[in-house]
């Protein structure tokens, strides 16, 4: 855009329209965390078994991985504005839908259509953003919009623990509403964008589905069919090889209207900053789910005990956000990822010390340092991922780069789980070689408790103590992975263009 172009966008609009987006996509993001606390309570009220529960959740994710794709098609189709409003009715009224569900069906069916509709809410924020903020203002901009991003996932566990003590499962779905209707009051401030005659690469589309699809499909179900070993699991990453070897070569000589603009990836900074959003994602979301376990699993929290200790996380990533807008015209955004990157790798490391005696106090420093790096990290890498893409190209980008964010965080959660449940259950075997009539140290721990070895108690209490302190250890080494994945940004990160954001430097 054009100078003149950004003062036909009032500041007052403008910042209401920072406040619309941000709106729908917490209201977006949060629902891919809040639900977790209450799968409990759900599988009791559904009467579904501990399988067929965690489907509420991978219905989701697919349907929104898969959707992403259609965000540029019918942005361009319907006009971005009536697009938005389409999205944020939608999921408000399945929203309301999926909180009234009576049967798992139901809550699965309007799951997917809460993923259908809120696929685009994400990548269409961020192309609105970049629209209508010049670039010395999008830093900031992007900033108070990535609170809703950032502190969604991280606030989700808590909210959805209070609600869930306090009122009932199905007010982690209810809570939508009122977001919802706010943010439709104000999107008559959103701009409207021009529609433009657009067909779709549906052949194109069907292979990018069907990869996205069956990794996963492959990704979530993986861990409980124990992989490859799977007939099932096999047959989809097959179908899913087969969609993306048949998606790149349908798309390789170009085509007019492709489901992504081959155009996108002769950006190197969006290529870069997508491969490190795809491993930030991957981080975020595998210690969003792990540590709400550990608190409730191991360490016998409740739910809403762990949801008030996880959120000064949040509150450390809002702070970090505001900074980091304030920074990022004077400082290189590169060092700011950088440093960020530092801050939560130390916070990792932190985590890794933990104990089964471990304090609360000890138990939150740790996830003040994850919370302020991670903030540290998402406005840079936001901002200088669009900072040189042309102007028609941003919402396709925008819905590339969200797709890969949701796939990041599906496999840092699937890796997350395999790491946690191998390692427990090989920690297990090992520790009990050493149960045996010859080792002294059980036979002195069991006589504190006035017990032997030949009681059943004994050996109840000898087996449950070995597992508590095989599932401590792996906790403990999926956060030496996650701290390992955030140092693997480093390299990447040096590899980036360097941005003078300050000057409004862009390219049209």
């Amino acid at each position: 855009m054009t100078t003149a172009e950004y003062q036909k966008v009032s500041v007052l609009n403008r910042w209401l329209i920072v406040v619309v987006v941000m709106s729908a996509t917490l209201m977006q993001v949060i629902d891919t965390t809040i639900v977790n606390v209450a799968l409990p309570h759900m599988q009791g009220s559904l009467g579904a078994s501990p399988d067929e529960i965690t489907w509420t959740l991978t219905s989701y994710l697919v349907a929104s991985a898969i959707c992403m794709p259609l965000t540029g098609y019918f942005s361009d189709r319907f006009g971005r504005k009536r697009y938005v409003i389409i999205s944020i009715t939608g999921f408000t009224l399945v929203s309301a839908l999926c909180g009234a569900s009576t049967s798992l069906t139901e809550l699965i069916v309007f799951r997917m259509l809460q993923g259908v509709f809120g696929a685009a809410l994400v990548p269409l924020s961020q192309a609105i953003l970049a629209d209508v903020f010049p670039p010395k203002e999008r830093g900031q901009a992007m900033a108070i919009w990535g609170i809703g991003v950032m502190v969604g996932p991280i606030l989700g566990p808590t909210l959805g623990g209070y609600l869930t003590e306090v009122a009932s499962w199905r007010w982690t779905f209810y809570v939508n509403v009122p977001v919802g209707i706010f943010a439709l009051l104000l999107s008559y401030v959103l701009p409207n964008a021009a529609k433009r005659e657009r067909t779709m690469d549906w052949l194109g589309l069907l292979g990018i589905s069907l990869a996205v699809g069956g990794t996963q499909f492959v990704l979530d179900r993986g861990t409980q069919d124990d992989w490859f070993n799977s007939p099932l699991i096999r047959v989809v990453s097959f179908i899913a090889v087969m969609g993306l070897v048949g998606f790149v070569l349908h798309n390789f000589p170009r085509r007019a209207q492709p489901v992504f603009d081959i155009r996108i990836f002769k950006d190197k900074n969006f290529v870069i900053a997508a491969v490190l959003l795809a491993i930030f994602g991957l981080g975020l979301y595998g210690i969003m789910v792990v540590q709400p376990m550990m608190m409730e699993g191991l360490l016998n929290y409740p739910p809403l005990t762990t949801g008030l200790i996880l959120a000064p996380r949040g509150i450390s990533g809002m702070l970090s956000m505001i900074l980091v807008s304030r920074l990022i015209n004077y400082v290189d955004p590169r060092w700011l990822i950088i440093t960020g990157i530092v801050i939560c790798v130390t916070g990792m490391a932190i985590a890794t010390h933990y104990t089964l005696m471990i304090s609360t106090g000890w138990l939150m420093w740790p996830l003040l340092l994850q919370g302020f790096g991670l903030g540290m990290v998402f406005v840079p890498l936001s901002t200088i991922a669009f900072s040189t893409l042309p102007v028609q190209l941003r919402t396709e980008a925008a819905g590339l780069f969200s797709l890969l964010r949701t796939m990041g965080g599906a496999m840092g959660i699937s890796i997350a789980m395999t790491v946690l449940t191998r390692h427990a259950q090989m920690l297990w075997n090992h520790l009990g070689g050493y149960i045996h009539p010859y080792n002294m140290a059980v036979y002195a721990y069991l006589k504190l408790l006035h017990l032997s070895p030949a009681q059943p108690l004994g050996i109840a209490l000898l087996t449950g103590e070995m597992a508590r302190q095989a599932n401590m250890v792996a906790f403990i080494n999926v956060f030496a992975f996650i701290s390992w994945s955030f140092m693997g940004m480093i390299p990447l990160a040096l590899l980036l263009k360097k941005q003078n954001l300050s000057a409004g430097v862009l390219a049209e």
